[in-house]
């Protein structure tokens, strides 16, 4: 490869469209839009994040299983990272400012759980390591020098405490875990809660302010969506946003593609998609709303640790953390 070319993107060739019916109006918070779509109802905004992810599958099975098949989309920068050997000295030259939602302890288990799943239909999967496992809550910046981060990094400084610290306060739900995935990657997708049983213990003892946040969450009338509308509104306050998109979405991305090998023939690709769906069906008959099983579903966003400011190469879990907010 010559030096100073630019690899192209796995992302690049994979559309990350909202499948929700939501049409965003340039200028507004784009997080504003789902929720005034929907009245500030949580059912109708669970209806519309399932919309999305089950929409999003269905087509991605469709291009797996079509006779048509263009191959899986390799991550180039990934795939250096990796096999030092391909381009020695290589070095991911995308930096990025972000806010982070980490898993708590009992969604580590479950992923790591789903990842070995996995691995027995496509051994050659790249696995995200747990303690890098995370879920991206605002993209403020992609694909930018050092320099330009830091400098976003100096401007949203005085900002940073009361960010990462909102989920204290702000808490809500995440549920009803599947396998969402594309010819790029493979993820864990949640729903924010609607009215399920809250099957996470109290953290006690409560202060007056977490009895309202408990009750909040209790009865959801505050969702994972308007927590990243409101760290939106705070963000943009001293920087401008540019995500790269924004989609009724709540995943981690657990795996990607490094290798055609486990993808070359239809009984593969057909192994493949049996395997997810056989996931799938387990997550929702074993997992959704079952509080004494051997895995739990369900996220209070902000259980353990608050929000997470990072920033640098962190495509892949990397980067390093500015500031932390307190967890519950």
């Amino acid at each position: 490869m010559a030096p100073g070319s630019v690899l192209p993107l796995a992302d690049a060739v994979i559309k990350f469209e909202d499948l929700s019916g939501v049409e965003i109006k340039p200028g507004e918070n784009p997080y504003d839009a789902l929720i005034n779509a929907c009245h500030g109802f949580a059912a109708e905004m669970q209806a519309r994040y399932a919309t999305h992810r089950n929409t999003r599958n269905a087509q991605q099975r469709e291009k797996f299983l079509t006779a048509e098949f263009p191959g899986l989309s390799i991550d180039p920068i990934l795939l250096r990272l990796e096999n030092p050997d391909i381009e020695p000295g290589f070095q991911d030259p995308r930096n990025c400012l972000v806010f982070w939602a980490r898993p708590p302890h009992h969604i580590v288990t479950l992923v790591s759980h789903l990842q070995n799943l996995l691995a027995k239909a496509a051994p050659g999967l790249w696995l995200m390591p747990a303690h890098r496992l995370h879920l991206t809550t605002l993209e403020v910046a992609h694909s930018r020098t050092a320099d330009e981060i830091a400098g976003m990094v100096s401007a949203m400084r005085p900002s940073l405490a009361a960010l990462t610290g909102l989920t204290f306060a702000r808490r809500s739900r995440l549920v009803k875990p599947i396998i969402s995935y594309d010819l790029s990657a493979v993820a864990v997708s949640f729903l924010p809660a609607s009215g399920e049983e809250v099957l996470s213990p109290p953290r006690a003892p409560l202060s007056s302010e977490d009895h309202a946040a408990q009750k909040a969450r209790d009865q959801d009338t505050y969702t994972y969506h308007h927590l990243r509308r409101d760290v939106f509104n705070m963000a943009s306050e001293r920087v401008a946003i540019a995500s790269r998109y924004v989609v009724p979405s709540a995943h981690i991305t657990i795996g990607r593609f490094l290798t055609q090998k486990d993808h070359e023939t239809r009984e593969q690709r057909e192994r493949w998609i049996r395997a997810i769906e056989d996931i799938n069906k387990w997550l929702e008959d074993d997992v959704w709303d079952t509080k004494d099983g051997g895995f739990l579903g369900e996220w209070i966003v902000g259980q353990e640790r608050g929000l997470e400011a990072r920033s640098g190469t962190l495509w892949y879990g990397g980067g390093r953390t500015i500031l932390g907010g307190e967890g519950f």
